[in-house]
C-alpha cells in the first residue's frame, strides 16, 4: 500500500493535520494523482543536489502533462483547469529555484510518515502534545490580531498627524496675514477677533499636538508590549519547534506568520518615526511656550529606535540549520573538509533592503574556552541577502558550499580525544551583518545550533546522539558546554524521539509494544515511562550488559539494516523488530505451527532474524530460530526472497519451507509476494542448459535440525545450493551423504 493511501485511511483528526500542510507551494491535487511516482524519487537528495533538483522538477511536470493529457481525454473540465492553473504555478514558481520543490515534497513526505506514526500510537507523546498546546494556537492567533491593530493604530494617527499639518497651514496662512497689516489696521476691531480666532486656533493646534503625540506614544507601548512578551514567546517557540524537528519531531512551521507579524510591526515603527519627524518639521515652523513636541518627541524618537534595533536583532534568525547534502537527517553534524549548507532569513522583509545585507560566516567566534580543536570555513562564506532566490519571496541566504577545516594546534599536530571526546564537543557557526536604512545603522549577530565537527563518518553515529541529547534537553541555542555535566533525559520523551527517528528515517514509527521492550532495554527492568530520568552515559556510552556496544550504536545499527536492507517490509509493519526472546515464546506459543516473527538480534549489531513454532510428535511445543541476517547477507539476497526460498532438513532429509504464516495469523505468500524479486526457479537439470553450459543456480537458505539434540537448535547458515543443485544430488547421492554434507557445513565450518 502507498503512503498516499495510508495517510487517506486516517481519521478526520489527522486529516486535519495533513490538510495543514498542502498550499500552492505544493498542491495536494498534485500529490494525490501523482502519489506512486513521487514517493518513488529521492526527494531528499535532490533538496541538495540542483542537478537532480532541476531534473526532478522537469520530470515532475513531464508527469502533469500526461495527466493532463489523460483527463482531457476524460472531459473533466474542472480538472483540466486546475491542473493547467497548477502547473503553470510551479514552473513559475520554482523554474529558478527546483531545490526549493524537493525541500517542500521531501518534507511534505516525511511530515506524512511522522503523523502516520503518530496515528499507530496509542497516545500521543509529551514533546509532540506541548507543541501542538491550544495555548501557543490561541496566542498565535492574539499575536497576529494585535499586529493588525498596531498597523491600523499607525495609519489612523497619519490622518491625525496630516490633519495637524492642514491645520497648522492654516494657522500660519490667517497669522502671515494678520502680520501683513499696517499697525493701523491691527487695533481695528475685525483684527481683533480675528486675534481671538487664531488664539482659539493655537489652543486646537497644541491640543491636536498633545492628542497626536499621545497616540503615538500607546503606538509604541503596544508596539513594546507586543515585542516584550508574545511576539518574543512566538520566536522562542519556533526557535524550539525548530529544535525538535532537526532531530525528527513535527514539522516546524509558522516562519511565515513571524515573518508577516515582525514585518508590519518594522513598518509601524517607521511609519511612526516618519510621524515623529514631520511633527518635528512642524516644530521649526511654529513653537510657543508649553510646547509638547520638543519635550516628547526625542524621548519617543529615542524609544522608536531602540524598538527597531530589538525588532531587527531578534528577526535575523537561521531558517535551516547546518547540514551535509550526503546526510540530510543528519543536520548539525559536520564533517572537515565536506560541503554544508545554510539558509538564514531576515523575518524583516522589505523591498528597500534586497541585495543590500551581506552576511557572514565564521566559526568558533566565541569558542574559544569550549574546544582544544580549531577550525576555519572554506568555501564562499559572504554573501547577500535576496529576495529572490527564496520560493516565497523571503529576504534570505543559502550558504552551500562552506567547508570546514580543522587548524593544526599549536604543538603542530590536529587534536586526537577518543571517540567520545570529539562527538560530544560542541561547535558553533556564527553570522553577522549591517542594516543601513533610513539614517539608522544596526548591527546583526545570529548563530547555528551546536554543531558537531567530525573526521571520520565513523563518528557519525555518535555525533547524532550528541545532537538528539543536546536538542531533547535544553532550550539553551548556545551552550556549548553541555557536555561538560550533561543532564538526564525524561524517558517518556527519549523514546518519542526514538520513534521519530524511524518515522522521519526509514517510513514508520515505533508503537507501544516495541517503546516498551526498548525502554527495557535501556533501564534494564520494567519502569513507568512518566518518572524515569535516563542518564546520558545509559544512552550512548556504557556497554550494554553484556555486550560489546552501547544501546545507541545497536540502534543505529538497526535504523541503518531497515533503510538499506528491509525498508518495504518495515514500512508494510511486517516486522515486529523489537521484541525479546521470552515475548516471542509467548506470542507464539499458541499459535498454528509454522506461524513465525522477524525481530532484530539483541547481541549481533545490525542483524534481524526470525523464530517460528513448531509441534513435536509428542505434542509439545518447540521454537527455531535462525543465525540473524546481516548486511553482508542480505545483500547477497533479499529478505523476503529468503523467506520464500528457507528450507529445513529434517530427521527424513526432505526439505521443506517451515514457516507458513507471519504472527498472527497472515499467510506467509500475502505478506510478502509483492517484495519477491523473483519466482522461484523451477528445478532443472544439467541437461537443461544456462549460460555457457552451466547449471542455472540461485541461493537458497538451508537448516539442519536435529530431531533428536537437547541442545538448543543451531542458527542457519546460507548455503550456496540451488534447487537445480539439490535435485542432482538427489539423482547420484543417498541422503545419508547430503545429511553428512550439510551437518558438516552447519556444526564444523
Amino acid at each position: 500500500m502507498s503512503q498516499w493511501s495510508q495517510v487517506q485511511q486516517l481519521e478526520i483528526k489527522f486529516l486535519e493535520q495533513v490538510d495543514q500542510f498542502y498550499d500552492d507551494n505544493f498542491p495536494m491535487e498534485i500529490r494525490h494523482l501523482l502519489a506512486q511516482w513521487i514517493e518513488g524519487q529521492d526527494w531528499e537528495a535532490a533538496s541538495n543536489n540542483e542537478a537532480m533538483a532541476t531534473i526532478l522538477l522537469q520530470n515532475l511536470l513531464i508527469q502533469v502533462d500526461e495527466q493532463l493529457d489523460r483527463v482531457s481525454q476524460e472531459k473533466n473540465l474542472l480538472l483540466i483547469h486546475n491542473l493547467k492553473r497548477i502547473r503553470k504555478l510551479l514552473q513559475g514558481k520554482y523554474h529558478g529555484n527546483p531545490m526549493h520543490i524537493a525541500v517542500i515534497i521531501s518534507n511534505c513526505l516525511r511530515e506524512e510518515r511522522r503523523i502516520l506514526a503518530a496515528a499507530s500510537m496509542p497516545v500521543q507523546g509529551p514533546l509532540e502534545k506541548s507543541l501542538q498546546n491550544s495555548v501557543v494556537s490561541e496566542r498565535q492567533r492574539n499575536v497576529e490580531h494585535k499586529v493588525s491593530a498596531i498597523k491600523n493604530s499607525a495609519q489612523m494617527t497619519d490622518q491625525d498627524v496630516k490633519y495637524l499639518e492642514d491645520l497648522q497651514e492654516e494657522f500660519d496662512f490667517r497669522y502671515k496675514t494678520i502680520q501683513s497689516l499696517e499697525q493701523s489696521d491691527k487695533n481695528s476691531a475685525l483684527i481683533k477677533q480675528e486675534m481671538l480666532a487664531l488664539q482659539a486656533m493655537l489652543n486646537t493646534l497644541d491640543y491636536k499636538r498633545k492628542e497626536v503625540l499621545s497616540k503615538i506614544g500607546r503606538v509604541i507601548h503596544e508596539i513594546d508590549m507586543l515585542m516584550s512578551n508574545m511576539l518574543t514567546e512566538e520566536l522562542l517557540d519556533w526557535k524550539r519547534r525548530q529544535q525538535i524537528a532537526c532531530i525528527g519531531g513535527p514539522l516546524h512551521g509558522g516562519l511565515d506568520q513571524l515573518q508577516n507579524c515582525f514585518t508590519l510591526l518594522a513598518e509601524s515603527l517607521f511609519q511612526v518615526r516618519r510621524q515623529l519627524e514631520k511633527l518635528d518639521e512642524l516644530l521649526t515652523r511654529l513653537t510657543y511656550d508649553g510646547d509638547p513636541i520638543p519635550v516628547q518627541r526625542p524621548q519617543l524618537l529615542e524609544k522608536v529606535n531602540f524598538l527597531l534595533y530589538n525588532l531587527f536583532r531578534n528577526s535575523f534568525v537561521v531558517e535551516r540549520q547546518p547540514c551535509m547534502p550526503t546526510h540530510p537527517q543528519r543536520p548539525m553534524v559536520l564533517k572537515t573538509l565536506i560541503q554544508f549548507t545554510v539558509k538564514l532569513r531576515l523575518l524583516i522583509k522589505l523591498p528597500e533592503l534586497n541585495y543590500q545585507i551581506r552576511v557572514k560566516a565564521t566559526i568558533d567566534k566565541c569558542n574559544v574556552l569550549h574546544s582544544n580543536r580549531r577550525f576555519v570555513l572554506c568555501g564562499t562564506h559572504v554573501k547577500a541577502m535576496n529576495m529572490d532566490e527564496s520560493a516565497n519571496g523571503s529576504l534570505s541566504v543559502e550558504f552551500r558550499h562552506l567547508q570546514p577545516k580543522e587548524m593544526k594546534s599549536s604543538a603542530g599536530s590536529k587534536g586526537n580525544e577518543g571517540p567520545h571526546m570529539v562527538t560530544e564537543e560542541l561547535h558553533s557557526i556564527s553570522f553577522e551583518t549591517q542594516v543601513c536604512l533610513y539614517g539608522l545603522t544596526i548591527n546583526l549577530e545570529t548563530s547555528s545550533l551546536p554543531v558537531v565537527m567530525i573526521s571520520n563518518v565513523s563518528q557519525l553515529p555518535n555525533a547524532w546522539a550528541s545532537i538528539i541529547w543536546y536538542n531533547l534537553s535544553t532550550n539553551d541555542p548556545q551552550n556549548l558546554s553541555f557536555f561538560n555535566n550533561p543532564p538526564a533525559a525524561s524517558l517518556s520523551q527519549l523514546l518519542e524521539v526514538l520513534s521519530w527517528q524511524f518515522s522521519s528515517y526509514v517510513g514508520r514509527g515505533l508503537n507501544s509494544e516495541q517503546l516498551n521492550m526498548l525502554a527495557e532495554k535501556l533501564t534494564g527492568q520494567q519502569v513507568s515511562y512518566n518518572d524515569y530520568q535516563l542518564s546520558w552515559a545509559k544512552f550512548c556510552k556504557e556497554h550494554l550488559p553484556g555486550k560489546s556496544f552501547t544501546f545507541w550504536v545497536w540502534l543505529e545499527a538497526i535504523l541503518d539494516l531497515i533503510k538499506k536492507h528491509i525498508l518495504p517490509l518495515w514500512i508494510d509493519g511486517y516486522v515486529m523488530g523489537f521484541v525479546s526472546k521470552e515475548k516471542e515464546r509467548i506470542l507464539l506459543k499458541d499459535k498454528t505451527p509454522g506461524t513465525f516473527l522477524l525481530r532484530f538480534s539483541e547481541s549481533n549489531l545490525g542483524g534481524i532474524t526470525f523464530t517460528w513454532v513448531d509441534q513435536l510428535e509428542s505434542g509439545d511445543v518447540t521454537f527455531h530460530s535462525v543465525e540473524p541476517y546481516n548486511k553482508g547477507r542480505l545483500s547477497a539476497l533479499p529478505f523476503a526472497d529468503i523467506l520464500r526460498d528457507y528450507k529445513v532438513i529434517m530427521a527424513d532429509n526432505v526439505p521443506e519451507n517451515p514457516l507458513k504464516y507471519l504472527y498472527p495469523d497472515i499467510p506467509k505468500d500475502k505478506a510478502f509476494g509483492k517484495h519477491y524479486s523473483c519466482q522461484p526457479n523451477e528445478v532443472s537439470k544439467p541437461s537443461d542448459g544456462g549460460g555457457k553450459g552451466y547449471v542455472p543456480s540461485v541461493f537458497i537458505p538451508v537448516s539442519k535440525i536435529l530431531n533428536d539434540s537437547t541442545d538448543p537448535h543451531s542458527p542457519s547458515d546460507l548455503l550456496p545450493m540451488s534447487p537445480s543443485v539439490y535435485a542432482v544430488l538427489r539423482e547420484h547421492l543417498s541422503p545419508t551423504v547430503i545429511e553428512t554434507a550439510v551437518c558438516c557445513k552447519l556444526f564444523h565450518s
